[in-house]
């Protein structure tokens, strides 16, 4: 991004990192909107007059009031003369509000830093346009990976008509995703369903097949301190309805939205049972083989307004998404111990299995094999968590705890045991192993 004036190279260089810090600033307001602007954009923007933040706002739940209106509400008088760093091209078109681009002409800013352009047809440089034909100085592409990353599901949304799918495993230090006797719930230790709740927070929508509802009754909630109104829209597929109506998510219907992905011929007694709880029904036609079709569930969540899809669903499910092809980002809770052999032989059913269509077909409960050369060549994977201690990991500076060793993040090779055969088969396989050699 070029810095315009004559300024010296220390002066530059005093500006450079006021701009980068300003702009960082912007991208950590736009995150606090993950998972309740929907179908909106999070955005933030930070107003920086003579060194000094005057005005700081980010997207509002339920996308409005934008993150640009919010800054320069809270500016004033002070936006006037100022330097705006906006994580998102501002809108020009009038929605249910009035375009950002013209409250910041109107506002009477001289320079505006913008990350990444808006791909929506109504904006695509429009907004630009008219800040540079106001006579405002405009530079973009500052942090835009990062600016880019945050709206992956709005991005997704609109590239694909799809939500920006991550899915959630958990498994033991083997590999499985369920203790002998079948239960899933309690794998990880609690930072780590601490952090599965955060990620519940920042996401529009959680999905689960009906084998994770009849096994483990989840609520599917955000139950973090102070978060519990960030509980995203509970997603099931069912394609019977046999989900009991004593289940959680159907008692709970009405305070949380739960929304049944279900075939047009399931039974109208249970299809009334369940309107009559407050859950919404969605019908699908079956595919060849008789199940849901995945690609056009993602596409109606699309058409909904969902952005960033979280889905916590067991072997059947996420190998169907695999499948598919419909993963972008793998989030794999890694524990620290081996599971118990099972008490009888047969009863382990393996990722494998579910992804080439071998094997015995189980239960989505049942245990879940991780190994990467199942999956399909180059999936869409870009990254991946691993615990250890209970502890999870997340990209970043620094870890939460001093024992907390990310194997695929940080290099090390410590707590999960992966040997250079599997990190060159996860690599194969279309993963990005940040700072592994």
């Amino acid at each position: 991004m070029a810095i315009e004036g004559a300024a010296s190279p220390a002066a530059a260089g005093g500006a450079g990192r006021l701009d980068l810090g300003s702009m960082r600033t912007a991208l950590a307001l736009a995150r606090r909107g993950l998972g309740t602007v929907w179908p909106n954009p999070a955005v933030g923007c930070v107003i920086v007059k003579t060194g000094r933040v005057v005005g700081r706002g980010w997207t509002q739940p339920g996308g409005r009031p934008h993150g640009e209106t919010e800054a320069l509400r809270r500016a004033g008088e002070a936006a006037r003369g100022a330097t705006a760093y906006v994580s998102l091209e501002p809108c020009c078109h009038w929605g249910q509000t009035p375009p950002c681009a013209d409250a910041l002409i109107d506002a009477g800013v001289k320079r505006v830093l913008v990350a990444i352009e808006d791909p929506d047809p109504r904006v695509a440089g429009a907004g630009l346009h008219r800040l540079r034909a106001a006579g405002i100085a405009v530079e973009t592409g500052l942090c835009a990976e990062e600016a880019a990353e945050i709206n992956a599901g709005f991005l997704t949304r609109l590239r694909l008509g799809r939500p920006f799918v991550t899915l959630k495993l958990a498994t033991s230090l083997d590999g499985h995703n369920a203790i002998a006797s079948g239960e899933s719930q309690w794998i990880t230790g609690p930072p780590a369903r601490e952090r599965a709740h955060m990620m519940r927070a920042t996401h529009d929508a959680i999905m689960v097949g009906t084998g994770t509802v009849l096994a483990d009754d989840p609520q599917l909630t955000c139950r973090l301190p102070g978060l519990d109104h960030r509980s995203p829209v509970r997603v099931v597929i069912d394609r019977h309805l046999r989900i009991p109506p004593t289940a959680q998510l159907i008692t709970e219907a009405r305070r949380v939205p739960t929304w049944l992905i279900t075939l047009p011929t399931s039974d109208p007694t249970r299809r009334r049972a369940f309107l009559d709880s407050g859950v919404s029904l969605i019908d699908l036609d079956a595919d060849r083989e008789g199940h849901i079709d995945l690609a056009a569930a993602l596409q109606v969540l699309g058409e909904r307004g969902i952005t960033r899809l979280l889905v916590e669903g067991g072997a059947q499910l996420a190998a169907a998404l695999l499948r598919c092809r419909l993963v972008d980002r793998l989030a794999w809770v890694h524990a620290p111990h081996r599971r118990p052999r099972p008490r009888k032989a047969g009863r382990r059913t393996w990722l494998r299995a579910h992804l080439d269509g071998t094997g015995r077909r189980r239960r989505a409960h049942h245990l879940l094999h991780t190994r990467v050369t199942a999956f399909p060549q180059n999936l869409p994977i870009d990254i991946v968590f691993a615990e250890r201690t209970h502890i999870l990991f997340e990209p970043g500076p620094r870890s939460h705890s001093a024992t907390s060793i990310d194997v695929l993040l940080k290099g090390a090779s410590r707590g999960c045991h992966f040997n250079p055969g599997s990190l060159r088969d996860l690599r194969r396989c279309g993963f990005s192993i940040y700072g592994h050699p």
